[in-house]
């Protein structure tokens, strides 16, 4: 990889390139516009467009009739801090190592069982802000919605007779309010009725200083399968506060019905938003909690009380474009002139006449004739479709300005749900319509959270990992407790899932996932992945080292003595996988599994490099750490030419499995390389060819990842070309991955975690010599990345 001062070539450049790049055609802000189109109001929760700030989001719908703001807020979860010990653990443990010891893997796998804990609690949704304008929907035209990526606002714009209506959208950092703008560009036209509402238990009431005040409580217990919603709620207080101002000669408020505000005849309003709970921490109960959230919010209104819409904009696009611009990507070297004549050639044929080029940029493209009106989202040229049909149209064309968005598009979501100070991003980020979540929109620890950040370093914002950092120290303070009492070793564990109260015991169900003690130490990667990046000593010495020293304490006191004079882990399980045991029966639960394996190298790796960075490499506990890197088992080959799972050649019942557990030396690890292990690099595709193509997104993404470390761009792009699909949310039910119309990512359903890094691990993060992207059959197809900061 070549590294200019500025930025990175990914593929060396060619001479055309470089004339490109130096001002040979340069590109206007226009000609790439990093917008998500809609044509028409959303029909589903998946054709909304996401807005956050790290902790307040939004799904903002668009319709004309009546408008709907779905909110969430990061902190909204069922339950109490819990107890994360077994007392009896260690004898169940004990028999199942016997078990494993003996050849009886099913019979382990079924003793297992008893190691299982409690089920997480669940994220849950804040409610809901209703504006009903009462025009029918049939009456408008013109219609456009977008979210521009350049700016974090969602926009809506749509006629109604001769009165153009518009709605700007966007969740403020800096203010911690949600804002939103409604004008309508003929003095007094705007009326409305707007309320708050929510799934949860709650009370709203509106009163004359234009407020409406919505207070509720999460249930203080995870819901059962058919939950009861009217449980008495004994858990996370909230409150909700919306403020209405409105401008014009003759607008008036009134208040309807104790809890909605009713606005006549105005020229503009601007509705703020703030949201708060009881939420004090994975320590405290909320029964304990000091917090007031009701007067949070007051406050959180009464500093940009006196601010104009203008001003709390200004204070967003700093603070987001500070992030958001600093990496650019280029795919392609379509010019401004180019899109003009693509516009001019498109015009003159559906509207029959002749259109010059230069009267055809895209304000100039919203009435074409008296009959008909077009936006600039419905025109079916490639420039102009809606973000869904250009998803369509994409095995057709290989737009390189869709895949631009794409990477952008994760760029964005993960500054808008993940920000200093706020919750880790879940399974959902922050954006979660339901009582009862897929998956309980839990942090996985097997994948889904890590794969959250996985652009967080690559794509120049180290900034939105923090919390992930922050949620490891009350996860080792819960962790070091259940080592201690379930495992009786030192150090800290934690399993597959966990969720706001920092859980670390293994969730209650099949061991096949709930038995996995490597969560903890998975996430530890991070630590030193972030200092590799950032090279910020102060953080490794006062936050990441001990983290990892914890972490490698349990790891060293969990491996034992094992076959052929090697460490091994006793029981182990492969995520989420079954094998078939020699004696033909299904079992999970083993001994010593590649990726068991492969993260305790990494681990252990870490620890002994931060070490070396510190000053601290003569200790007791270093050489304690470098003597048992040297037990641990090679990677092994399979008989079918395959990276092996386990530590036995085990009968595969379920060959195209979801996860590549056992490539994980591959990607995100680093002991499977194609200078040092080629070998086991042939190895490592000739299981990605055995797990085959197929896969929800997250799987898809993952493959990519490691179709890029093994230098196979034409697959890493076959890929791409697999995941930009549109998913029909009606029967999503038949789809393997794919896009929603908003880019949110289907497994289905919706999860956030390939949304936030689609793309990021094949151009940014393989460190691969050549680029997927080179694939892309454009004969103006050119690639730069540029990161700043």
């Amino acid at each position: 990889m070549e590294e200019g001062e500025e930025w990175v070539w990914v593929r060396p450049p060619t001479e055309a390139d470089a004339e490109w790049w130096t001002g040979g055609g340069g590109e206007t802000e226009d000609a790439r516009p990093l917008k998500v189109q809609f044509s028409e109001p959303a029909k589903h929760w998946t054709d909304a467009a996401p807005i956050g700030n790290g902790r307040l989001g939004a799904m903002v719908w668009g319709g004309v009739a009546s408008e709907t703001l779905q909110l969430n807020h990061d902190t909204l979860w069922t339950g109490v801090p819990g107890n994360y010990t077994d007392p009896d653990a260690p004898a169940v443990l004990s028999k199942v190592r016997e078990l494993v010891d003996n050849g009886q893997y099913a019979e382990a796998t079924s003793a297992a069982f008893g190691l299982s804990d409690h089920p997480t609690d669940v994220y849950q949704p804040l409610g809901n802000i209703n504006i009903n304008f009462g025009d029918p929907d049939d009456a408008y035209m013109a219609y456009e919605r977008e979210l521009d990526l350049t700016t974090a606002t969602v926009n809506v714009k749509y006629t109604l007779g001769d009165v153009e209506f518009t709605r700007e959208h966007f969740s403020s950092s800096p203010h911690q309010v949600l804002v939103t703008k409604i004008s309508a560009n003929k003095s007094g036209c705007l009326s409305f009725i707007v309320y708050l509402d929510s799934k949860l238990h709650h009370h709203s009431s509106a009163n004359s200083a234009n407020q409406i005040i919505m207070e509720g409580s999460c249930p203080g217990k995870r819901i059962p399968p058919k939950g009861n919603e009217s449980e008495n709620p004994s858990g996370i207080k909230f409150s909700a506060i919306l403020e209405l101002q409105i401008g014009g000669d003759d607008g008036k408020v009134q208040v309807l019905n104790d809890r909605k505000l009713k606005v006549d005849g105005s020229d503009w309003a601007v509705l703020l938003l703030a949201a708060s709970s009881s939420f004090e921490g994975p320590f405290t109960k909320p029964s304990d909690s000091k917090k007031d959230p009701t007067s949070a919010c007051l406050n959180t209104l009464s500093s940009v009380r006196n601010m104009s819409y203008s001003q709390l904009l200004a204070y967003h696009l700093d603070d987001y474009q500070n992030l958001f611009h600093r990496v650019t990507l280029q795919l392609s070297k379509v010019s401004s002139d180019a899109l003009k004549e693509k516009r001019s050639a498109f015009l003159n044929q559906i509207t029959v006449q002749n259109s010059p080029a230069a009267d055809c940029g895209v304000s100039g493209l919203v009435k074409l004739n008296s009959s008909k009106v077009y936006s600039s989202a419905k025109l079916m040229d490639g420039t102009f479709k809606s973000t869904a049909e250009r998803v369509k149209s994409f095995k057709d064309d290989e737009d390189p300005l869709l895949v631009e968005l794409l990477f952008h598009y994760g760029r964005y979501l993960l500054i808008s749900c993940s920000r200093p100070g706020t919750q880790i991003a879940n399974l959902q980020g922050i954006w979660n319509k339901d009582i009862e979540p897929a998956w309980d929109a839990a942090p996985h620890l097997n994948i889904n959270l890590q794969m959250n950040y996985w652009p967080s370093l690559s794509c120049n914002l180290s900034e939105c990992q923090e919390p992930l950092f922050d949620f490891l120290v009350p996860l080792a303070v819960n962790g070091s407790k259940t080592a201690k009492v379930n495992y009786e070793t030192s150090g800290w564990v934690a399993h597959h899932v966990s969720d706001i109260w920092a859980k670390t015991s293994p969730h209650r169900g099949d061991p096949v996932w709930a038995l996995w003690p490597m969560g903890g130490a998975w996430l530890c990667t991070h630590l030193w992945e972030h200092y590799s990046f950032t090279l910020d000593k102060g953080f490794l010495e006062n936050k990441a080292y001990p983290l990892l020293v914890g972490c490698a304490s349990f790891l060293l006191d969990w491996l034992i003595e094992g076959h052929g004079g090697y460490l091994e882990t006793n029981p182990s399980t492969s995520p989420e996988h079954s094998f078939i045991a020699p004696d033909g029966k299904t079992a999970s639960v083993s001994y010593s599994s590649t990726m068991d394996m492969a993260i305790i190298k990494e681990v252990f790796s870490a620890v002994i490099s931060s070490a070396e960075v510190l000053g601290r490499s003569n200790g007791d506990f270093i050489k304690q750490i470098k003597k048992a890197l040297s037990r641990l088992p090679p990677t092994k080959i399979a008989r079918d030419g395959s990276i092996m799972e386990w530590a036995q050649d085990f009968e595969d019942p379920e060959v195209h499995h979801r996860h590549l557990s056992h490539l994980f030396g591959l990607f995100p690890g680093h002991t499977i390389t194609i200078e040092k292990t080629t070998d086991l690099c042939k190895a490592a595709g000739n299981s990605l060819y055995k797990r085959g193509d197929a896969g929800p997104a997250w799987s898809t993404t993952w493959k990519m990842a490691l179709w890029a470390r093994l230098h196979n761009s034409e697959h890493a792009y076959k890929l791409v070309r697999q995941l930009i699909n549109l998913v029909d949310p009606d029967h999503e039910i038949s789809f393997e991955g794919g896009l929603y119309s908003n880019l949110f990512t289907a497994h289905p359903p919706f999860q956030i975690d390939v949304s936030l890094q689609q793309l990021q691990k094949c151009l940014s993060r393989a460190r691969s010599m050549i680029s997927i992207y080179s694939q892309l059959s454009h004969e103006k197809s050119g690639l730069k990345v540029v990161l700043r900061g």
